[in-house]
């Protein structure tokens, strides 16, 4: 069967081993927490000097006691080798405790910068980046660097520091032995480069599979309504069955170099002692070698080939780690398009970042294009005076969101300026800029937590009381107050448990509640019934008053009582003025009403239409 061939990612794909570049940063994430790692690394070199020990104390014990048979100060080397591993626990303990919470610690760190980022990027990143490879940074990828620095960095200096110690150990012990003992070298070094480059390739096809198994699983799951409406199950099932094979596959090779490559260490460690005790025993027979040290260099080549073992995993787990910091450290560096005025050259006003204002509000010439110069506007200008209600109206795609998107910055203009109570957005912070704003879009996203959190949504000041009277006038009260626990009703995930409807009136109390001074409707009451659309327009004459209102809208009768309305047409604002002057105009606006007009007459009594101008 073929496998499904699905566009290799980012994700699939390993850099080199070691980047001096990358790591120097991550050392950046380590300097704040040195202390911990100075005391970890001195525990290392104390933890390899002191494994140096008992091999040569069981020499000493050897040449010096047992063979010559005076018992005499056996004890104190017994008492010796007792210290030496009650000292070296010690030292492990701290090495392992000290670095598996200082890495912890700077995975902390190094989320919350990530998390920080992530917030002040602009909307247009999120436009170009799918949520699940953002999710895959912020866990995975940081995963993979927890097991850098809580088990990778400092213990290969273990691994380094104990080689070194037992090699030069053993040439001050007989350099004729050590020759032997370590002969082997060449062909370790071998069978470990065969190892390497086999594994690399190994766990990049196996990164690979997991990556595709999960864009799969998360594009079904959120699908799955489709799925089983259009009876795709078996379909389904057939490519996820596809795909998990061949990750079970994957899994299965590298299995096989593991399976070759530890068995393959210990075979020639077992040469190595074997040659150990040919060479060696003959030596000792001739009396040119000592018992005690044909012993001890048994047990050192024992010690010797298992942090070789140790640096061959960390090669992984370092070729991991640094694939890792490159996608994170992009990541971080991903500029800031929208910025707040400390890049823009006009000082700002005192008053603009002091005082909240009316809500006064201006478009000047304003073109804008998501990409290149492919305009979505095109020299738009109108002005909205404080406490002024206006609809904006237009066909799909005429710029009618985008109005809004632009008024909060969540994308800046290449051209034009819009300004709010005579000062442009670009000089007011962001927080203060969007502090002015209550926005209710179409897609209402609740959050985790309970009813009453969600109309708060974090802002503590918003007592108890003012909650309720947010939700009463948009006539969210009602079914609130019929749910089991009301306002501390907990909230499922994406408020999954809560109508479409419902999400919008809490989505319109959560504004209210807030206070805003511009009130942003968009496409607010398109999923709400007629009966309940009538109970919202009545409380929002209440709630508009003395407050800026700005309705992006596809029903014209959502805005038929506004005191403008703006009509738009394929980027450009092409009529304004009341229901009553566009409907005399018989320009786009009577056109757009006609065409809603009739989509109405076969589903209404005609004494019940509205009266046409």
């Amino acid at each position: 069967m073929a496998r499904t061939r699905i566009a290799m990612s980012d994700d699939d794909v390993l850099g080199k081993a070691y980047d001096g570049r990358l790591m120097r940063r991550l050392v950046g994430f380590m300097r704040p927490h040195r202390v911990a790692i100075a005391w970890a690394f001195a525990s290392i070199v104390g933890l390899s000097a002191l494994q140096l020990a008992p091999p040569y104390l069981t020499k000493l014990a050897i040449d010096e006691h047992i063979v010559t048979g005076q018992l005499e100060g056996l004890g104190v080397l017994a008492s010796i080798f007792l210290t030496v591993l009650v000292l070296s626990y010690v030292f492990e303990f701290a090495q392992t405790y000290l670095m598996q919470v200082t890495g912890q610690r700077i995975i902390f760190d190094l989320r919350m910068r990530i998390q920080e980022h992530l917030q002040r990027l602009d909307v247009a990143f999120y436009d170009r980046n799918p949520v699940g490879r953002l999710m895959t940074r912020v866990t995975t990828d940081v995963d993979a660097l927890n097991d850098l620095f809580a088990s990778g960095v400092i213990t290969v200096f273990r691994d380094v520091f104990t080689l070194v110690g037992i090699a030069v150990v053993l040439f001050v012990m007989d350099w004729r032995l050590a020759i032997v003992a370590l002969s082997v070298l060449p062909l370790i070094a071998a069978v470990t480069q065969w190892f390497r480059t086999n594994a690399r390739q190994s766990y990049r096809e196996v990164r690979g599979w997991i990556a595709r198994i999960n864009a799969f699983l998360q594009e079904n799951i959120t699908g799955m309504a489709t799925v089983q409406l259009f009876r795709r199950e078996e379909r389904h099932f057939a490519k996820f069955d596809e795909v998990n094979q061949g990750h079970r596959d994957a899994n299965i090779a590298s299995i096989f170099y593991y399976a070759v490559f530890y068995p393959a260490i210990e075979i020639l460690g077992a040469l190595a002692i074997a040659a150990i005790l040919w060479f060696g025993g003959g030596w000792t027979l001739q009396g040119t070698l000592e018992l005690g040290s044909l012993v001890a260099f048994v047990l050192y080549s024992q010690r010797f080939f298992r942090p070789i073992q140790d640096l061959s995993e960390k090669f992984n787990v370092l070729q991991s780690a640094m694939a890792s910091s490159e996608r994170i450290f992009a990541l971080l560096d991903t500029s800031v398009d929208i910025v707040g005025p400390q890049a823009f050259a006009v000082p700002t006003p005192s008053s603009a970042t002091t005082k909240r204002g009316p809500g006064h509000i201006r478009f000047e010439h304003v073109w804008f294009a998501y990409r290149d110069e492919n305009w979505v506007l095109e020299d738009v200008s109108f002005e909205v005076a404080p406490g002024q209600r206006v609809g904006v109206v237009g066909a799909t795609g005429a710029g009618k969101t985008t109005v809004i998107n632009l008024l909060m910055r969540f994308y800046d203009i290449q051209r034009g300026r819009i300004t709010i109570d005579r000062v442009d957005i670009r000089e007011l912070p962001l927080d203060t800029l969007r502090a002015r704003f209550g926005l209710v879009l179409q897609d209402v996203y609740l959050f985790s937590g309970t009813v009453a959190d969600n109309i708060r949504l974090g802002r503590e000041s918003i007592s108890d009381a003012e909650v309720r009277r947010a939700a009463e006038a948009v006539h969210a009260d009602r079914f609130i107050r019929a749910l089991p626990d009301g306002y501390e009703m907990a909230v499922a995930e994406r408020g999954a448990t809560f109508s479409v409807g419902q999400r919008q009136l809490l989505s319109f109390a959560r504004a209210l509640a807030h206070d805003p001074a511009v009130l942003v409707l968009d496409e607010a009451t398109s999923s709400i019934d007629t009966d309940t659309e009538r109970l919202i327009q009545e409380a929002l004459h209440v709630l508009m008053a003395d407050r800026t209102t700005i309705a992006v809208a596809h029903r014209l009768s959502t805005v038929q009582d506004m005191d403008e309305i703006l009509v738009f047409h394929k980027g450009r604002l092409r009529e304004q003025g009341t229901h009553q002057e566009l409907l005399s105009q018989r320009g786009l606006y009577h056109t757009l009403y006609e065409l809603q007009y009739r989509d109405q007459e076969s589903q209404i009594a005609p004494e019940a239409l509205p009266a046409t101008t």
